[in-house]
Formats: C-alpha cells, sequence, structure tokens
C-alpha cells in the first residue's frame, strides 16, 4: 500500500504561481514514477508531468516551460512548481504514484483544486 498526501492548491491570478507537493509513503521500491495529472470539468484526466525517482521527466506540451516538476527521494515527495498559471490550467490535480519493482501497481492522491481566475 502507498498514500499520498497532496497540498498546495488555491485560487491564483492569471499570470501566478503555485506550488503543488505530495508526500508518499508506505510500501515504495525502485524503481517508480510520481507524477501529476489533472482533470478539468467536463473533459478527461490529463498528463501534466512525471518523473522517475532517478529524475527522468516528461511534461505535457501545454505546459512546457511554466511548469516543472522535482522531487526529494529522501521524502519520497515530488513538487510542481507552476508558473504564468492561465485560466486553462484550471483543474483539479492529482498525484499519481507507480511502482515498476517486480509488479507494476498504482495509486493516486485525493486531488488539489487549481483555480487560475481574475
Amino acid at each position: 500500500q502507498v498514500q499520498l498526501v497532496e497540498s498546495g492548491g488555491g485560487l491564483v491570478q492569471p499570470g501566478g504561481s503555485l506550488r503543488l507537493s505530495c508526500a508518499a509513503s508506505g510500501s515504495i521500491f525502485s524503481p517508480n514514477t510520481m507524477g501529476w495529472y489533472r482533470q478539468a470539468p467536463g473533459k478527461q484526466r490529463e498528463l501534466v508531468t512525471t518523473i522517475t525517482n532517478y529524475g527522468f521527466s516528461v511534461y505535457a506540451a501545454s505546459v512546457k516551460g511554466r511548469f516543472t516538476i522535482s522531487r526529494d527521494n529522501a521524502k519520497n515527495t515530488v513538487y510542481l512548481q507552476m508558473n504564468n498559471l492561465k485560466p486553462e490550467d484550471t483543474a483539479v490535480y492529482y498525484c499519481k504514484f507507480s511502482n515498476h519493482y517486480q509488479k507494476e501497481y498504482t495509486y493516486w492522491g485525493q486531488g488539489t483544486q487549481v483555480t487560475v481566475s481574475s
């Protein structure tokens, strides 16, 4: 079992910044991937960015250059720094943990709301 605790969502004006955090605990092995997905009202959940415990990251084209993912492996915590936020970034952001050791399995956080509005 893996537990994920997210924090850092909120309301921000266009052009502003927010930082999300997701702390994982429980049965954590290497290799693994942590990342962020988002789901806007009426839309499917989509990839934002992910990072492996070796530091390899991928980004959705819509956030590249504005969002930065990082992680602290000692704390099993992943961070999402979001800059130059746009109204279209408004969504519930979900943290995802994927284990790749021996058996593939995935856990999701409860989600945190990010609203970009003036």
